[in-house]
């Protein structure tokens, strides 16, 4: 099982500390960097910042938004990213939500899995070089009727093959990036329940004759470093993701498209669920976050000393990841620092180096 690091979103007061970060795992022998993107920084110019900055770890988008850009636009960033980083780009695609796609992008959020279907194929044309020639719901290429004509990209990627992955939540989506993908970027993963995520995975992957053999299973993953295993010191370290949670249960959509909000319910805390988006839509965010159940923290996060990160990072990989994805906790740099060099620690404790 190998380790990320995701830096998360630019511009929130810690960039200098997010480039530190970002060659500490290089440095640590991190397997890749990503970045997010919602309506604030884009992924693109934050990875090109990183690469130029790093010199072995893969940066990755996490993820190009696909209402932001045409897919053909989002075929020539990857080829560009792919050259400036010396062949170390990966390619993480999602639907975003219905406020940012609507409020942000102005696009109609529909048929999203149709959509995304149809945007993967469109870029594995133009990434392959081929005349890229396409007739969908969404999109037609070259259009009808004028003076277009059949392109081809005409930038070489260092690699003939870029990883592509989609973040996906629900069922089907989860299925479709078996099907197209080549790695599934998650959230809220818990080990014990892998099965909600894997299960549909493995389903869309049967359904064009693979496995999930070769298929990169890459969650994201909060960590903090506990002064012991002592209940009360793990509580304090999953306050640091307090927020982050009832953020994404609560306020990440409407009361009626919450996609965390509904994994979290599958997960089995539906009566939290609901408390959780109830004070957070009425902007109660302290509130919110201490309906947060510490055993959802738990268990969707690396929290607690090295022996008990060593024992979780067993269970990830025995529960089928092969990239874990790490979003360090923490006030201070120093704080961040530690969580990736311990957890780099735990991994040869563990035996999984």
């Amino acid at each position: 099982m190998r380790l990320g690091i995701n830096l998360g979103y630019w511009g929130l007061g810690n960039d200098a500390d997010n480039i530190a970060v970002a060659q500490e795992a290089d440095r640590l022998g991190f397997a890749v960097c990503w970045a997010a993107e919602a309506y604030g920084s884009d992924a693109a110019t934050v990875l090109a910042y990183v690469a130029a900055k790093t010199e072995r770890i893969d940066v990755g988008s996490a993820i190009f938004q696909i209402p932001a850009r045409t897919p053909t636009m989002t075929a020539m960033t990857a080829a560009t990213l792919d050259t400036l980083s010396g062949g170390r780009f990966r390619l993480g695609l999602g639907v975003s939500g219905p406020q940012v796609s609507e409020g942000w992008y102005g696009v109609k959020f529909d048929k999203p899995l149709a959509r995304t279907r149809e945007y993967v194929e469109i870029i594995r044309k133009a990434m392959a070089r081929e005349r890229v020639v396409h007739d969908g719901a969404n999109w037609t290429l070259p259009l009808p009727g004028g003076p277009g004509k059949a392109l081809k990209l005409t930038v070489h990627p260092v690699r003939e093959h870029i990883p592509l992955y989609i973040a996906a939540i629900g069922p089907k989506n989860l299925e479709l990036t078996g099907e197209i993908a080549d790695g599934w970027l998650g959230i809220f993963f818990a080990p014990e329940q892998a099965g909600l995520s894997l299960e549909h995975l493995t389903a869309g992957r049967a359904k064009v004759g693979k496995t999930l053999d070769g298929f990169d299973v890459a969650p994201n993953v909060p960590i903090a470093v506990s002064a012991s295993d002592k209940p009360e010191d793990l509580v304090l370290a999953a306050n640091l993701f307090r927020q982050y949670t009832a953020l994404y249960v609560g306020g990440m959509g409407s009361k009626e498209q919450n996609f965390y909000n509904r994994i979290t319910r599958r997960m089995g805390y539906e009566q939290a669920a609901d408390e959780i988006q109830e004070k957070y839509l009425v902007k109660d965010y302290a509130g919110a976050a201490a309906a947060v159940p510490q055993q959802l923290i738990d268990s969707t996060t690396l929290i607690g000393t090295r022996d008990r990160l060593a024992d979780r990072l067993q269970a990830y990989a025995a529960a089928g990841v092969t990239t874990l994805n790490l979003s360090p906790g923490g006030y201070t740099l120093g704080e961040r620092v530690e969580a990736l060099r311990t957890a780099a620690e735990a991994v040869e404790q563990a035996g999984l180096a």
